[in-house]
């Protein structure tokens, strides 16, 4: 079997959404005065490739440590919406019609992967402004799909970063999916299914 990293590196100065505190690492034992090594890190949850539960958007709601773990494993089916693609910063959303194209292929599978491209802009300003998101609609349509697990996307979220009422996001938790944002390296598993 064939296994492919699609997450980012945490490491000092790396890019995190905007407001956001980078990650800091510090010595905290060594080798010559403990015996052994030892680094402490603190980061927010949110830092790099991660995954949003329920918790992130509605209180009281599950947060990833209450959520079973067979619900971070299965099929994933690639949607590949890099033809969508506008003029630089001009991402349409990605609509109900992109993504019901896909749900026959959904059955069974546990997550949707988009792939944007955008993971192509990891460390620039730019990656932060006119990404690709998804609209309500599509959104809908995909907690629509019976044993849908999670969504994933090459890019920052799923919502605009300037949005107050992430739509999406409520959509998604709201019916109990995760979110996993900031993917890298797509082009190792394909367009199809992994």
């Amino acid at each position: 079997m064939k296994v492919v990293d699609l997450s980012h590196s945490i490491e000092p100065g790396m890019p995190v959404y905007p407001g956001t505190e980078g990650p800091r690492f510090e010595r905290a034992n060594t080798i010559e005065r403990d015996g052994f090594a030892e680094r402490l890190v603190t980061m927010y949850s949110h830092t790099g490739t991660h995954m949003d539960a329920p918790a992130h958007i509605f209180p009281g709601a599950a947060s990833l440590d209450r959520l079973p773990a067979g619900r971070f494993a299965g099929r994933a089916v690639v949607l590949d919406v890099r033809s969508l693609a506008g003029a630089p910063g001009a991402w349409p959303r990605i609509g109900a019609a992109a993504v019901s194209a896909i749900v026959p292929r959904l059955a069974g599978a546990a997550f949707l992967v988009l792939r944007t491209g955008w993971e192509a802009h990891w460390g620039e300003p730019r990656y932060f402004e006119g990404f690709p998101t998804l609209d309500e609609a599509a959104a809908r349509a995909l907690v629509a799909v019976p044993g849908l697990s999670g969504v994933a996307v090459d890019a920052i979220s799923v919502d605009p970063v300037d949005s107050r009422e992430l739509p999406v996001h409520r959509v998604l938790l709201g019916a109990g999916l995760v979110i996993v944002e900031n993917l890298r390296s797509l082009a190792e598993v394909g367009t199809d299914e992994f």
